[in-house]
């Protein structure tokens, strides 16, 4: 299957101008064998630098593109971190081309000196474990702080079925979980537009929601009979990917629940041991934040002031080595951009988009059929955080969602 990626560009009824930097998305078996006419096609020619680490490399052995100069990073304590990347950029030999072969991390080796360099970009999935692929965004640790990073796209992905296929259990359901987290994100967006009028787009908010569709129907197929539907879910994580492209941001992609991943990943006091790949890290969040909207819809709030968050509670939450980080990124806390009395005088649509997510016993049957990580304790983190790590979550980036709103809610 390829993409018609050009259809979702031009004057769009939002009142944008929609780009994308991707040119051709092609995922189908076998594709390997085409990689070269691919690149000839978009004029992707001159000096070409590969990027793999030692797992793709031999995933892919036989399978090796033309390169001018290959790259084979030690996947042992690997992350997508300013500081590891700008090493291994060290090592690049005046590339015209990078083209990377992995996952998540191994994509941000690959668009980070891309961008930093001006050249184009091309991505080779080994896996479908995350929506990344077609996105232009970097979701890499900079300054010791998880951030997602404007950067740029690929020209090209080409995603080999006969080498996703080969994906064990544990990445499929990832996948699964990364997908199914647009349950959240999608809510949170209307939301935000709703009670603080957001900028919304009807047509990206369409493609997000093709995606969840697609891969909702691939898990519901995967759990019934153990059998994954690669095309289908690959295609989910592709279009997903292309939403942050057309926004220019992770909107309509990543909501309260993502948070949770960036929590991980940081490691702030008392949540030192947890660790878990993205889609696990996101499953837990999706899953923290169906039970926490069911919750709340099942309540009626009243409006509280908005008050900034203090240094005191930060420091507390994050310690010092996180917290000043914490602190810059709310000095213009979206709360107190719009009257905290929009989310009650809205509350009865609010509730009907809550009601409207699947219920808790629905998606903990799915998450455990499919193999799904959706507990905490599942990512090395203590259940008797739950309560209020959705809380210490929504801290980490500056963005409008129902679990950032209660801070400017009384439920009592």
């Amino acid at each position: 299957m390829i993409m018609d990626c050009e259809k979702y560009t031009g004057q769009c009824a939002c009142g944008r101008v929609h780009t994308l930097e991707t040119r051709k998305v092609v995922v189908a078996e076998k594709e390997l064998e085409n990689f070269e006419a691919y690149m000839e096609e978009l004029g992707l020619t001159g000096r070409r630098t590969v990027v793999y680490d030692q797992i793709t490399w031999k995933l892919t052995e036989g399978q090796h593109v033309k390169a001018d100069q290959n790259i084979i990073l030690d996947p042992n304590g690997l992350r997508a971190e300013d500081v590891q990347i700008e090493k291994m950029m060290e090592e690049l030999d005046h590339p015209e081309v990078i083209v990377a072969v992995g996952a998540g991390t191994i994509m941000d080796f690959g668009r980070y000196p891309a961008y930093k360099l001006g050249i184009p970009f091309v991505a080779i999935p080994t896996l479908a474990s995350s929506d990344g692929f077609t996105a232009n965004i970097c979701s890499a640790i900079i300054n010791g702080q998880k951030k997602s990073t404007p950067m740029c796209a690929p020209v090209l992905v080409v995603a080999d079925l006969d080498i996703i296929k080969g994906a064990p259990q544990r990445l499929v359901s990832s996948g699964i979980n990364d997908i199914l987290a647009k349950y959240i994100s999608l809510t949170d967006w209307r939301i935000s537009k709703l009670v603080a009028d957001e900028y919304y787009c009807d047509m990206v908010a369409n493609l997000a929601e093709h995606a969840l569709k697609l891969m909702r129907d691939a898990a519901d197929k995967y759990a019934d009979t153990g059998v994954a539907d690669h095309e289908a879910m690959t295609m989910a994580q592709m279009e997903s990917g292309l939403t942050m492209q057309l926004l220019d941001h992770s909107r309509a992609a990543s909501g309260a629940e993502h948070l949770m991943a960036h929590l991980v990943e940081m490691h702030p006091p008392r949540f030192e041991k947890a660790e878990g790949i993205h889609g696990e890290c996101v499953g837990v969040g999706t899953f923290q934040c169906i039970r926490e909207y069911h919750k709340l819809a099942a309540r009626k709030p009243k409006a509280k002031p908005f008050t900034p968050l203090t240094e005191e509670w930060v420091l507390e939450k994050f310690g010092e080595r996180l917290a000043p980080g914490v602190m810059k990124e709310n000095e213009k806390d979206v709360l107190g951009t719009f009257d905290s009395q929009n989310i009650v005088d809205h509350w009865d649509e609010i509730k009907a988009m809550l009601d409207a997510l699947p219920s808790v016993e629905e998606m903990e049957d799915l998450y455990k059929r499919c193999g799904c990580k959706y507990l905490p304790e599942h990512i090395g983190i203590d259940p008797a955080l739950a309560d209020e790590m959705l809380d210490i979550s929504a801290a980490i980036r500056n963005r409008n969602t129902l679990v950032r709103m209660k801070r400017v809610l009384d439920f009592t």
